[in-house]
């Protein structure tokens, strides 16, 4: 329990300096959220009054602390453009969003734990450079390049599947592809490293002298022990893959959070911007505190605080 209430604690700083430096960042960018709203040609005295409606007319303490204020109370502002609860939005764009996420999740997983054992036990092999080598051709890509070959390959030449939109899991593929290959690489060389370093173990050698099947080895008693450091990076791969949603959501034109954000961002929308964040942040550290809880589960000996 102390473990747990340290470790929220810490999730709770990180939270609270993630507002704090956002709000600060959007307060001083250039531009006025009353000037886009009421266009180039509009009065002063018009602007003056949209500002005091949206409350920027007060100093940026007082909007901070009303800011604050809110946030127990589930109140996360109203947005500068449409006058909707912020809350609301997000929460219209977050199934979009969280579909997109673990579909990724679920590609990284995959092709990372799959293909780095299928590498460790094949070390040296061609299998071996082969799979480092696509796997690093396809990490190596900035995110929109990626999605832009996959749309020319299977949307455009092949007419297999659909580049844009929401609502059928076939336009769910390309963009989860997208966004998981990244981590599925990156996962498959901690995943390979990390396998390698088990079987070198003395006490592997001891097993495989008592006469246990190779599988048996590998799938019992290496892959627990190899579990533990591919987790950690799961668990920031995880807040990345999040954070990766903002091109992908953007390049196939898809609803979610990550698109929100950027067009908020444009409108200088500082509620509904400060809101995707604030869920980024309590996200992130959320999935972070899971990987901590699941060290134990992995492996026993291992104790929460030690």
């Amino acid at each position: 329990m102390a473990f747990l209430l340290r470790r929220l604690g810490g999730a709770a700083l990180v939270v609270f300096g993630t507002i704090t430096l956002v709000f600060l960042i959007l307060y001083w960018l250039p531009g006025d959220p009353a000037v886009l709203i009421a266009g180039d040609d509009a009065t002063e005295e018009t602007i003056a009054r949209i500002r005091a409606h949206l409350g920027t007319d007060r100093p940026i303490w007082d909007q901070y602390l009303s800011y604050l204020a809110g946030l127990p109370r589930g109140e996360l502002g109203t947005s500068f453009t449409t006058r909707e609860p912020v809350f609301n939005r997000l929460w219209a764009q977050f199934p979009a969003t969280l579909s997109l996420t673990i579909g990724a999740v679920a590609i990284a997983v995959v092709s990372g734990v799959g293909l780095g054992i299928l590498a460790a036990v094949n070390r040296g092999r061609v299998i071996d450079q082969t799979i480092q080598s696509v796997m690093l051709f396809l990490t190596s890509m900035p995110s929109f390049w990626r999605g832009i070959l996959l749309i020319l390959i299977f949307s455009v030449t092949l007419q297999w599947l659909p580049a844009i939109g929401n609502g059928s899991f076939a336009q769910l593929i390309l963009p989860m592809s997208c966004l998981g290959l990244i981590a599925g690489g990156r996962l498959m060389r901690m995943v390979r490293d990390s396998v390698l370093d088990v079987l070198d173990e003395p006490f592997v050698t001891t097993l495989r002298g008592k006469g246990l099947l190779e599988r048996q080895v590998l799938y019992r008693h290496v892959l627990r022990n190899a579990l533990i450091p591919v987790v950690t990076l799961l668990g920031i791969l995880v807040g990345e893959l999040l954070s990766g949603a903002v091109v992908v959501e953007t390049l196939f034109a898809r609803q979610g959070i990550g698109r929100l954000l950027v067009e908020a961002i444009g409108v200088k929308d500082i509620p509904v911007v400060q809101g995707a964040v604030l869920f980024a942040s309590v996200f992130f550290v959320l999935i972070n505190l899971v990987v901590d809880l699941s060290y134990t589960m992995i492996d026993r000996r291992v104790r929460p605080g030690a």
